[in-house]
This record gives C-alpha cells, sequence and structure tokens, in this order.
C-alpha cells in the first residue's frame, strides 16, 4: 500500500506552478494571466500546508495558506476592477493591445 508523502505534494506543487508560468508567459488575456498567478497561489498553498504537516511546525503552515488564500482573493477582486476599467476605455482586455496606459 502506498502512502502519500511529502513528495507527492511537491510534485503536484510544482505541476501547478509550471502550469501557472505558463499561464502567464503565453496567454495575452488579462484574465487568463490572473488565472496563471492564482495558480501560483494556489501551489505556494500547498507548500505551506505540506511543509506544515510533514514539518512538525504545527499551525504555522495554515495560518500563512489563509493569508495567502485572503491575498489571492483581495488580488482576484482588484485586478477584475482594472480589467473591467481597461475593457470600458480600450474595449480589449488583450495584454499587449494595452499600452496607451504609459501616456
Amino acid at each position: 500500500m502506498m502512502t502519500i508523502g511529502l513528495q507527492h505534494f511537491l510534485i503536484v506543487s510544482g505541476l501547478l506552478f509550471s502550469l501557472g508560468i505558463f499561464g502567464i508567459m503565453t496567454r495575452k488575456n488579462a484574465v487568463m494571466v490572473l488565472m496563471g498567478i492564482e495558480l501560483i497561489l494556489n501551489s505556494a498553498n500547498i507548500n505551506f500546508i505540506a511543509f506544515a504537516k510533514y514539518g512538525n511546525f504545527g499551525y504555522h503552515g495554515q495560518m500563512i495558506a489563509l493569508f495567502v488564500i485572503i491575498l489571492a482573493a483581495a488580488e482576484a477582486a482588484i485586478a477584475l476592477a482594472i480589467v473591467l476599467n481597461i475593457y470600458k476605455n480600450f474595449s480589449t482586455v488583450n495584454v499587449d493591445e494595452v499600452n496607451k496606459l504609459k501616456e
């Protein structure tokens, strides 16, 4: 019988992190970039929880993961408001086409 260990959590976390980086680097749609950022934050949460469980750190990993979840919710709300404002002004959510914000 196989037991799930720290290595399994780290592999899943690494895969989520890699998918998040891939999503950020290859997508032009701002919503897809935000989804990539959420995947990266979720991979960090998996690491915090796994190291808290297998490293005997008590509840510190869970508390940090809860803080990251709150941070991700605030980031999603603010970022979606910015994306909606960009769509209202430029009629697009492609990151490459919105270069007039510099002016």
